[in-house]
């Protein structure tokens, strides 16, 4: 009789734990990360960028961890990879060096899934010397005007002839200079002068 009961008591159990098992709800699985996720830009990339010398590149593939890294662009404009080895970079956008290194990976792996994005822009840069409170080179990640970039280097100083700044840029190979007087920008008159500045401008505060 005792082993009977036992019997039917273990029953009950087993078959409550069934129940339990059926009624909680199934966890689905959790998404694996993408390359994207894995790897979110660093850097605010402006409208119409390409790749420079001196620019900081994350490149990940999926599921290759040993391919993956940061790679700085060299002055010949290429980057060294594990493996694929090197790799002509300057002068293209984020999206055209990611199909390069899709399709040279392709060789030593099987649907390669790999993402380039942007750490670190260090070729867009303009300059700011003279005058001003702190001179040297500003990164140019967006529309950035004289009067701005005057804004960022503290201002210009007590002695600065202000009224005669200069930008010095270089064209297909042809220097041009654009005159640039602060006062009246700042008062708002001859706003022409406060230009939007390109990559390489040199603002000169005599």
């Amino acid at each position: 009789m005792k082993l009977l009961t036992s019997l039917a008591l273990g029953g009950l159990l087993v078959g409550a734990a069934i129940d339990l098992q059926a009624q909680a709800p199934a966890q689905p699985p959790a998404p694996a990360p993408s390359p994207a996720a894995a790897a979110a830009p660093a850097a605010q990339v402006p409208a119409g960028y390409v790749i420079g010398a001196a620019d900081v590149l994350g490149v990940v593939f999926w599921r290759e961890p040993e391919l993956s890294g940061d790679v700085t662009v060299r002055p010949d404009g290429k980057i060294s990879l594990p493996v694929i080895g090197e790799i002509q970079a300057a002068g293209l956008a984020p999206e055209a060096l990611q199909a390069q290194v899709r399709d040279a990976s392709a060789k030593y792996i099987t649907d390669p899934n790999v993402v380039v994005v942007v750490r670190t822009i260090n070729s867009r840069r303009i300059f700011v010397t003279g005058l001003v409170a702190t001179p040297g080179g500003q990164a140019l990640v967006g529309p950035l005007t004289v009067l701005q970039a005057l804004a960022q280097a503290g201002g210009v100083t007590e002695y600065a002839d202000s009224k005669n700044i200069t930008i010095l840029r270089t064209e297909n190979g042809q220097p041009r200079v654009f005159k640039f007087n602060y006062k009246d920008v700042s008062r708002g008159r001859n706003l022409n002068q406060n230009i939007t500045l390109l990559p390489g401008d040199t603002v000169v505060v005599p």
